[in-house]
């Protein structure tokens, strides 16, 4: 059974300004949403499913309905803010959705098949999406999950800090993840993150997690129980988000699953500043003159 790939694409895209999910990179106005697919069809994925916000659904099918028929199944899975399917009787007022992992709940009665999760506005690269299939088809187990582990160092955006999930690795393994804030690179090219105005170091080739999990339909059941608990935890604080690296924590301690670090010496680049976008622009224009992709991506 092939994997499946499921897109975080809910997001309102507060710090960038605009809708970047289909905003265009490529030379032909391809989105970063475009490499992506076309590294997961390369890579033997066999769905494509978006998680969006139910608006969004016929910008999304305009932008990439024509391109993708015939070529991979497509698949639309809606993040709204209504508590009733999980089994929650409350109505909580938010001004967005409930986070990455409550994103990937919301595919439990479409996804059947190990599949794997990635941000709509990543640049990942081929060879996490080759890396992350074999994965899905040979080794993942209910106790058994994945991620891309990326060098800090080539996540890195020279605009301003980012968060990052730094990962803790033991035989291969994540053993502990932690959510710095504010990284950002020193003028000596080092690596640093700031907590309460300390600056803290961090290797060069420390692997970070930038949400490219790979899992299998059983986190559902797994996940479900802890989005409940976060809710009644948290009905109070509308901007609380129930994220993946929350589920995965939980899951390492009580050890009902261990998640494998894939590494990938690729770099990775995205748009979390408007300032981002030529550089991502130059980078695409970079790899499709060297033959990595051709120039019409979808020709």
């Amino acid at each position: 059974m092939k994997p499946t790939l499921l897109i975080l694409a809910a997001g309102m895209a507060s710090r960038y300004g605009s809708m970047k999910q289909v905003d265009g990179f490529g030379p032909n106005g391809e989105t970063i949403i475009d490499y992506s697919i076309y590294d997961a069809i390369k890579a033997g994925f066999g769905k494509i499913s978006f998680i969006i916000r139910e608006e969004f659904a016929e910008a999304f099918k305009a932008k990439f309905e024509p391109k993708l028929k015939g070529r991979v199944e497509t698949d639309y899975v809606f993040q709204g803010f209504d508590l009733k399917p999980f089994g929650i009787d409350k109505e909580v007022e938010r001004a967005k959705p409930w986070g990455t992992a409550h994103a990937v709940l919301a595919a439990r009665n479409q996804v059947h098949e190990p599949f794997c999760v990635i941000n709509a506005d990543d640049f990942y690269g081929y060879d996490a999406f080759e890396k992350m299939a074999k994965f899905l088809t040979t080794e993942a187990a209910d106790d058994t999950y994945s991620l891309v582990g990326y060098q800090i160092d080539k996540t890195l955006s020279e605009n301003g800090s980012v968060s990052r999930g730094v990962c803790k690795v033991e035989d291969g393994n994540m053993i502990e993840i932690n959510e710095r804030t504010q990284v950002y690179f020193k003028e000596d090219g080092s690596v640093v993150y700031e907590e309460g105005g300390v600056e803290y170091p961090l290797a060069n080739d420390t692997r970070v997690s930038m949400n490219f999990w790979g899992f299998t339909p059983a986190v559902f059941k797994q996940s479900e129980p802890m989005f409940k608990r976060f809710v009644e935890a948290n009905e109070g604080n509308p901007k609380a988000e129930f994220f993946i690296p929350l589920v995965a924590d939980e899951l390492i301690k009580s050890r009902t699953a261990k998640f494998k670090v894939i590494p990938t010496a690729n770099k990775w680049f995205g748009v979390t500043y408007k300032e981002d976008k030529p550089i991502v622009q130059e980078s695409i224009s970079e790899l499709v003159n060297n033959g990595t992709y051709p120039e019409n991506l979808w020709a």
